[in-house]
């Protein structure tokens, strides 16, 4: 794969839609208990567009292969959520660069905490967050998904 590019886009445009209807697609083979994007705590998808938060594809080969969204939330903090990478992009360190860009954008706007939770059937997310400084906390929503939530002091 050639050079790999991460914009923010419309949370609701085309290559946004590509990638969440492939991420929904994998954690529903991949969470035993299959998954309903109707049932998640997932935000309207505005949330992701500026002034209350961003969404990111990372492009290779001029196709959509990752993304992460981020919510900036009233408290001051941050949740990083959609954090996906196409399996034929995996590998490349494209899951660790797309973090690295949604905390910098916290950063950006003056905050210092940012949060997000996963399932435990992703493993390779697990460990990611751990690697990049996250650290476990106790649950701070009601993601019907999670099983693990983490934190990281910016």
């Amino acid at each position: 794969m050639s050079e790999v590019e991460i914009t923010v886009v419309d949370p609701e445009g085309e290559e946004a839609r590509f990638c969440l209807s492939s991420y929904y697609a994998e954690l529903a083979e991949r969470f035993e208990e299959g998954f309903d994007p109707g049932e998640s705590s997932a935000p309207d998808a505005a949330v992701f567009r500026e002034p209350s938060g961003a969404f990111l594809v990372a492009r290779g080969d001029g196709q959509p292969v990752g993304c992460g969204a981020i919510k900036y939330e009233a408290d001051g903090t941050a949740t990083i959520k959609r954090m996906w990478v196409s399996p034929r992009a995996r590998g490349l360190g494209l899951g660790r660069r797309l973090l690295s860009e949604l905390e910098g954008l916290a950063r950006g706007r003056g905050i210092g905490v940012v949060r997000l939770d996963t399932n435990r059937a992703l493993t390779e997310a697990i460990a990611l967050y751990r690697s990049a400084g996250y650290v476990g906390i106790d649950r701070f929503n009601d993601e019907r998904y999670a099983h693990h939530w983490f934190e990281k002091r910016l």
